[in-house]
């Protein structure tokens, strides 16, 4: 699907931001840990939510959905189905690095597979430690999917110091580590999201300025019933366009603001964004917010790599507010952008340039010469089949000479199924 994409005057009106999948995929797989049941509430329909729960019902859970409520019947640790064939993940490389974890750990034997995608990201960080446990795995390629997991060996617990700040690998370890008799324990020196340690109830101690979470099948895992707050990630493009577009004021609610997922608010208001959050309280063990976004002027601003965990899905989008600031930006320490759904470093300058913003590429960021005052050149710009791309792509667009083409723009729907009947309720044209 092509997208055509008009210059906006301006953005106003209320959204309902989709779901967070970070959370609503690890409640599906966490539920299906669970001896009990789980009723999540305002689950997800992106296609990432809906893999993971095909996969919970591969492996013995039992699944119901009623509109936008999912009830999950879970089999618990030692119930999983012993040799559930191939288990396709789809686009989701959360869902294929936290089964590993959960497959390795419970000693059956799958192969993991997904779309073109997903087969091109590496898989090599998860199968390192999970061999150190007792995993058998097979990878195509070097290390990239499928994979075939099996575990004839006991578990052997281990102590693991995350290599670089990844949520996903943290998971995975913690994940087998739930089935170990004595601790799996994982030391984490930069914050990542930290939805698994909080949705798992898992210990977190810090010890020398470090955090040491641990697991063990002594933890019981509980049931999953919570609500999914709307989607800090969705919010981003909209702080950006809102920001960018001269008059612009809108109103995102009930929007999830986990302190290790939002660097990018805090981005955006060091760049001089004018961001109002209120009504702040949790939903589950969730903090969720009503964030309010209003046209600013912005200056450059530097993104620094200890901050790139916890912004790593926004850059894109930043990117687009950098080009629209006073002054040069740059983004370092993100190399990690190059191994997902497209190398998105790459993109990002390809799409930056194609709109004649000035802009220079390093191996592991960007430097980016903004000017308030630009217009971007309208372009074809092609998605690469990456969602976060394709809705970068748009909200640069707003600010364009001309009206864009978004090529593969259904790759939206991978996270925000609604982005483009979204964007057309709240942009004046």
């Amino acid at each position: 699907m092509n997208q055509h994409v008009a210059p906006a005057k301006k953005l106003t009106g209320t959204l309902h931001l989709p779901p967070d999948k970070s959370i609503a995929q690890r409640a599906a797989l966490f539920s299906m840990l669970s001896e009990e049941r789980s009723v999540i509430a305002n689950y997800p329909a992106a296609e990432d939510p809906q893999t993971a729960l095909r996969c919970i019902a591969l492996l013995g859970a039992t699944v119901s959905k009623k509109e936008f409520e999912v009830t999950v019947d879970g089999v618990g640790r030692d119930a999983l189905r012993p040799d559930p064939g191939t288990v396709d993940c789809g686009n989701s490389g959360t869902v294929m690095r936290l089964l590993s974890g959960i497959i390795a750990g419970a000693g059956i034997t799958a192969t993991l597979t997904g779309d073109a995608s997903l087969a091109g990201r590496p898989m090599k960080r998860i199968v390192d430690p999970l061999v150190r446990m007792g995993a058998a795995m097979d990878t195509a390629h070097g290390g990239y999917p499928p994979l075939r997991i099996s575990r004839k060996d006991p578990l052997r617990p281990i102590l693991f110091e995350l290599p670089v700040a990844s949520a996903q690998l943290k998971s995975c370890v913690l994940l087998a580590g739930l089935f170990g008799d004595t601790p799996t324990r994982v030391v984490e020196s930069v914050p990542s999201r930290n939805h698994t340690e909080t949705m798992l109830r898992l210990p977190v101690s810090p010890e020398n300025g470090k955090n040491v979470i641990e697991s063990s099948r002594d933890l019981a895992i509980p049931p999953q019933n919570l609500r999914i707050p709307g989607d800090f990630s969705a919010a981003a493009f909209w702080m950006v366009a809102a920001s960018i577009l001269e008059g612009s004021d809108l109103l995102l609610p009930a929007t999830g603001i986990n302190p290790t997922r939002c660097a990018a608010l805090h981005i955006l208001e060091r760049m001089g964004a004018d961001i109002e959050t209120s009504n702040e309280r949790l939903e589950g063990d969730e903090p969720v917010a009503d964030i309010r976004v209003r046209a600013a002027n912005l200056k450059g601003v530097d993104i620094h790599p200890e901050e790139i965990p916890n912004a790593i899905d926004e850059l894109p989008v930043l990117s687009v507010a950098m080009a629209f600031a006073e002054g040069r930006s740059r983004i370092t320490g993100a190399s990690e952008l190059r191994y997902k759904e497209s190398d998105r470093l790459r993109e990002m300058q390809n799409m930056l340039e194609r709109a004649g913003v000035k802009i220079i590429g390093y191996d592991d960021g960007l430097a980016i010469d903004g000017n308030p005052g630009q217009f971007a050149k309208a372009a074809v710009h092609d998605s690469r089949h990456d969602h976060r791309m394709a809705m970068s792509a748009a909200i640069l667009s707003l600010r364009g000479d001309g009206v864009s083409e978004i090529r593969n723009a259904e790759a939206a729907a991978v996270s925000y199924p609604d982005f483009w009947s979204d964007l057309d309720s709240v942009a004046h044209v």
